[in-house]
């Protein structure tokens, strides 16, 4: 795929979300959800890694540990 094209789109996105909405907004967690996916698969694995372990953090504080988006994110930091 074009992993690199997206990375350098979601890095984008991710600054953009921080900017207007605010780090733990839930819609800035995504986009940095999405980013270390893109990150992961392009093989960048402790950046990935390191970006998953902040969104669980942030979800878990911001929408509790069962909240669906953790779980998400916790399931994404496991695989």
């Amino acid at each position: 795929g074009r992993w690199k094209d997206a990375e350098e789109l979601e890095m984008q996105v991710m600054k953009i979300m921080k900017r207007v909405l605010g780090t733990e907004h839930p819609d800035t967690l995504t986009s940095m959800d999405n980013l270390a996916y893109t990150l992961k698969s392009l093989g960048s694995v402790e950046d990935a890694v390191a970006l998953m372990k902040m969104c669980v953090q942030l979800h878990s504080k911001n929408l509790g540990s069962e909240h669906p988006d953790t779980l998400s994110s916790s399931q994404t930091l496991s695989e």
